[in-house]
């Protein structure tokens, strides 16, 4: 039987979707303003996108975030990778609760604690601050994601698969590249898109822990809006929200098609299996 949605529920849905993206369509409106007060409507113009490119430090900023969040977000998925199947693969083994708990805590614990302790750690160490560091820091917190979005797919696919590939003479390595990666891809890409995501947005953990010449973008728009937000930095937003939509749609173009083709794939190992 299918269920109807109620008023109640499209008045929820619609207020939800109000709440979310009214900010933003706002914050792009406002960049096509004439005025230099953010809030007042003086006519269309494009002046802030060319007057954002002459800022300066923005081009250093964004060279050193992007290879921040793409450094992050690889080793993020490696490690993370590695210890979701340490969870999935090894049920039960001495540390198990201790190694979870550790996995899992930088989600729950506020970024300001967790960027004040990894600051007064790399000054106990005698670290360098600066973009070392603060990639550290970012594979700590960022790690923790992925391994809850590998583990959730290594738990939910069919081992038999798995089996059914060793039976047929293939090794651990091989089932692992031809079976188990394969399948667990998608999971993986998200978790790098997620990594990507949250250290391209950090700006918390990135202040405790950055140096001379690791300014990233959010510590650079921050340093700016600090001294009254710019139509300029509406302009940034725009443009990052206007990349931001577009990878997620190739993204779900391209989950989709993995997604097919999975299903298609296990279809014909159950065939072989029968």
């Amino acid at each position: 039987m299918k269920k109807q949605m109620t008023a109640l529920n499209w008045a929820a849905l619609i207020l939800g979707l109000l709440f979310l993206y009214i900010p933003i369509i706002l914050v792009i409106f406002y960049s096509f303003n004439e005025s230099k007060l953010v809030t007042v409507w003086s006519g269309f113009s494009t002046k802030w996108y060319s007057d954002l490119f002459q800022q300066d430090g923005i081009w250093s900023a964004t060279k050193t975030s992007l290879l921040l969040a793409f450094s992050t977000s690889t080793f993020a998925v490696i490690l993370g990778t590695m210890a979701a199947f340490a969870l999935v693969k090894f049920r039960r083994f001495k540390g198990k609760t201790l190694f979870s708990g550790i996995t899992y805590a930088p989600m729950v614990m506020p970024e300001i604690i967790m960027g004040s302790a990894l600051g007064l750690t790399f000054v106990a160490l005698k670290f360098s601050t600066g973009f070392f560091t603060m990639m550290i820091a970012h594979i700590t917190f960022t790690m923790c994601y992925v391994v809850v979005v590998v583990q959730s797919r290594l738990t939910g696919f069919d081992r038999h698969i798995e089996e059914a590939a060793m039976d047929l003479g293939a090794d651990g390595i091989r089932t692992f590249f031809y079976i188990t990666l394969p399948m667990i891809l998608p999971a993986i890409i998200s978790g790098w898109l997620l990594s990507f995501t949250l250290s391209l947005d950090d700006l918390v953990i990135a202040t405790f822990t950055t140096g001379p010449g690791g300014t990233t973008l959010p510590i650079w728009i921050y340093s700016k809006a600090r001294l009254g937000v710019s139509p300029n930095i509406n302009a940034l937003s725009t443009i990052m929200i206007g990349i931001v939509a577009s990878i997620v749609f190739l993204v779900t173009l391209i989950n989709h098609y993995l997604s097919k083709r999975r299903e298609e794939d296990e279809k014909n190992a159950h065939r072989e299996i029968a």
